[in-house]
């Protein structure tokens, strides 16, 4: 009997798009790893956003008629909603996997675990509740430093929605899961997250990359995600 890959749904952040993972799920396919990527997008431009994610995104994993079992893969914010996206599922979830994102936290929101000084320079950005795209919280250079290839950076940000400042103050939701956890560490800014990972006894594989590798340097990536995703 051939043992056959779980899928890797590939979760992208709600402040970007598919394109900040598509090089990625390229390399896992080209290495004989089914990939699903939902496109998330339409679910953030109005609240609540945390429950329009998780409706559309179990929507969109389910009509995929997807084959076999699946290992979740978030990136940044989409972590701390991996617990619920696996538990909207019919289908079964051997996994989870963190890339480079922010961990679970039942019941609190981004903002009662943020720097007050950060809460409050994103409210002085937002226009009509909704936040700027995430591209514009940092300095050009710092984008194209990252993101040196131009049409591909200019793909990343065209994706990248307005997402309201009210998805910040939105409580997460209280699901628990007790299944395979693992973190892959892309950037020192997920440090604090990785350690939090570590002392729960995930394994942590740490790359000396950055937070859009996935984008740009995907075999590196993908060569530090495959094996987690055969963790059970």
């Amino acid at each position: 009997m051939v043992d056959v890959p779980a899928t890797a749904v590939l979760v992208h952040s709600p402040y970007l798009g598919p394109a900040s993972l598509r090089p990625l799920a390229r390399v896992l396919a080209s290495l004989g790893h089914p990939v699903l990527m939902p496109d998330l997008r339409a679910t953030v431009n109005a609240a609540p956003v945390h429950q329009r994610l998780i409706g559309v995104f179990a929507d969109a994993v389910e009509e995929s008629e997807v084959a076999g079992d699946l290992v979740l893969v978030g990136h940044g914010g989409a972590g701390p909603l991996l617990p619920a996206f696996a538990d909207a599922l019919e289908t079964p979830v051997l996994g989870l996997v963190f890339l480079d994102a922010e961990l679970p936290t039942p019941g609190r929101s981004w903002r009662d675990d943020a720097p007050a000084e950060r809460m409050a320079r994103l409210k002085s950005l937002a226009r009509g509740g909704l936040m700027p795209r995430w591209d514009l919280w940092f300095a050009p250079e710092a984008l194209s430093a990252m993101v040196p290839d131009v049409r591909l950076l200019e793909e990343i940000v065209g994706e990248a929605p307005e997402v309201p400042l009210a998805f910040l103050k939105e409580d997460r939701p209280t699901v628990s899961w007790t299944g395979a956890c693992s973190y892959l560490r892309l950037s020192a800014v997920y440090d604090a997250a990785a350690g939090r990972a570590r002392e729960l006894g995930w394994p942590v594989v740490p790359l000396d990359a950055h937070h859009l590798a996935a984008a740009t340097e995907p075999d590196l990536v993908a060569s530090a995600l495959v094996p987690l995703l055969g963790r059970r």
